[in-house]
């Protein structure tokens, strides 16, 4: 199973060459979970950056990186409870659920994204927001996961945090100032 997802997730290597940069790391990594943490700064207030965030998620997360590609739709629904859910016509994916906004400061979601819902585990992923030193914002894109699986988790720690950190590098670049 680590072997394909490996393999799954290579490419994207070069993608992440066209994003802003992300500080990325494995805070920790054991056989039965991991934790990871992509921070980017970006030239707006925390306010616009939550909007873009839970509102336009749909144009800025890698559809390389949801179940229907570009044919599928994702949203947040940021209240408790709420979906980040994905749909195309009668086949939809409930990625995670909310279970904690503060808009402008954090959302918490609750789940296991990608391949690691088909594995059985659970985590928790939150997006954070703080000022940065140069009148923008950082966003801070914390992942923790973890549960029973015979695969040694500690081996997909790196794999994640190269996906996450396309997908924080995918919302820092929809931020960006537009050039004519």
């Amino acid at each position: 199973m680590v072997r394909r997802l490996f393999r799954r997730f290579v490419p994207i290597a070069g993608l992440l060459a066209c994003v802003p940069t992300a500080h990325a790391e494995v805070k920790d990594s054991t056989a039965g979970g991991f934790t990871v943490e992509n921070a980017v700064s970006v030239p707006v207030d925390a306010n616009t950056a939550w909007k873009a965030l839970v509102r336009d998620v749909d144009k800025w997360w890698p559809k390389s990186h949801t179940w229907f590609g570009k044919d599928g739709r994702l949203s947040i629904d940021a209240t408790a409870g709420g979906c980040f859910c994905e749909r195309h016509g009668a086949r939809q994916a409930m990625h995670l659920t909310v279970g904690y906004a503060e808009p402008g400061k954090l959302l918490r979601m609750v789940g296991a994204l990608g391949p690691l819902q088909g594995m059985g585990l659970h985590g928790v992923l939150e997006f954070r927001f703080a000022p940065d030193a140069a009148g923008g914002t950082t966003i801070t894109m914390f992942y923790r996961a973890g549960g029973y699986t015979p695969d040694d988790l500690a081996k997909l720690a790196p794999i994640v945090d190269r996906v996450q950190a396309l997908q924080v590098g995918g919302l820092a670049k929809y931020l960006q100032p537009k050039t004519p």
